[in-house]
């Protein structure tokens, strides 16, 4: 059996889920997300809590059954807390600033980097070199975040570039010459 597909989850107060056939849609406090989940996983709510199933024990279908748990538990997770990710920008020179309620980016290069706002997704600048990209769906936060990296990713020599606040850059030596 799967780890995490067997792991109950805890309905969190305030959060109402509604399932119709394999479509679940979950609303609370910050927002409402809707997904279709694997109709091959039996999910069962009952007293606040879910439980989830498998007929059997074929490799697609194992494989399914804690990737179904866990798309539902970031779903509720997402409306009740949300997602945040924090990225430092690295150099002289580089600079954010909210452009509304985008950002424009200063990486170094002959323009400025626009980032364009998208439904779900707010940025937080602190300083002139941290952003915060937060909203309710882990996987937009994660994938604006990687875009927003994406434009400069890390170098190993300098360090310089747009890195995850808790990523570590494995430094290389320069020419010894």
């Amino acid at each position: 059996m799967s780890r995490i597909g067997r792991k109950p989850i805890t309905i969190p107060a305030g959060v109402e889920i509604k399932q119709d056939g394999n479509k679940f849609i979950v609303k609370g406090p910050k927002g409402q997300l809707e997904r279709e989940l694997s109709s091959e996983i039996k999910v069962n709510i009952k007293d606040g809590e879910i439980t989830f199933e498998r007929p059997n024990d074929l490799p697609n279908i194992r494989a399914l059954h804690g990737t179904t748990r866990a798309n539902l538990n970031n779903m509720i997770t997402g409306v009740s807390d949300g997602f945040a990710i924090k990225l430092e920008l690295v150099g002289v020179g580089y600079r954010v600033q909210a452009n509304g309620k985008g950002l424009t980016l200063a990486l170094g290069y002959s323009h400025p980097v626009e980032i364009e706002a998208v439904d779900g997704i707010t940025f937080k600048v602190e300083g002139n070199n941290k952003i915060t990209v937060e909203g309710i769906d882990k996987q937009l936060v994660g994938q604006i975040a990687a875009n927003i990296r994406a434009k400069r990713p890390p170098e190993p020599y300098k360090g310089k570039g747009v890195k995850y606040a808790d990523e570590v850059i494995r430094r290389k030596e320069g020419k010894k010459g």
